[in-house]
């Protein structure tokens, strides 16, 4: 069974007395164990679409199910608490908590999944230690590099072992070798633990590990 599916989502945003439609009824599922990445040109509606799978966004029409669950455009609570159980989201601005540390950032992040406190330290050094930042888990955001602050995030929405897994250019403030790192990292967790991973790139590389890449443009499929 599919762990995420859209129907013929379509998503329009105001501006001003206009209408303008960002998305043109795409459908998706996704599989346990796969690797999909998605790809397209600034303004193609990448985000836009990542957001409304991951339950951010509503759609303007057009359904999503999380692990068979519908969620529900008009009921934010429902929507927040299947972000909670079952979405990691990697954002491309970061969207750290400025007053926390890195190994802080985390700990929150399994808070509001509702870890237990007493795993909860644990699970975060686990996954700070995965991101190469055990010398910098006490560190606050502004004192992180931009690739280091990508790395706590993608460690935040790892954490918890969500089943489904967003990512927004995750490589994209990374170096080679650590995005590379980053990448193996989502194909083993596809393949060894049953995530399912969506990244959204301009990077290359993620086709090498991806099962399959999509590509969009104008807010439609490329076929």
């Amino acid at each position: 069974m599919a762990v995420l599916e859209a129907t013929d989502i379509v998503k329009d945003y105001r501006e001003g007395r206009e209408s303008v439609r960002v998305l043109h009824g795409l459908s998706l599922a996704l599989e346990p164990g796969e690797v999909v990445a998605l790809e397209g040109p600034s303004g193609s509606g990448k985000t836009t679409l990542l957001q409304v799978l991951g339950c951010i966004l509503s759609p303007t029409a057009g359904a999503v199910r999380v692990q068979g669950e519908s969620a529900p455009p008009d009921r934010p609570a429902r929507l927040a608490e299947l972000r909670r159980r079952h979405i990691g989201f990697v954002f491309q601005q970061y969207h750290l908590f400025p007053a926390l540390s890195a190994r802080d950032n985390v700990r929150y992040a399994l808070q509001i999944k509702g870890f237990p406190q007493e795993r909860r330290a644990a699970e975060a050094d686990r996954w700070i230690q995965a991101m190469g930042l055990a010398d910098r888990a006490e560190y606050l955001p502004r004192d992180l590099s931009g690739g280091q602050k990508q790395r706590v995030a993608i460690a935040r929405a790892i954490a918890g072992e969500p089943a489904i897994l967003l990512a927004d250019e995750p490589t994209a403030n990374l170096d080679t070798q650590v995005g590379r790192q980053v990448l193996e990292l989502f194909r083993g967790l596809a393949s060894q633990h049953g995530r399912a991973v969506l990244i959204v790139t301009h990077d290359p590389k993620v086709q090498d590990i991806a099962d399959r890449v999509l590509r969009i443009r104008d807010g439609r499929f490329e076929h």
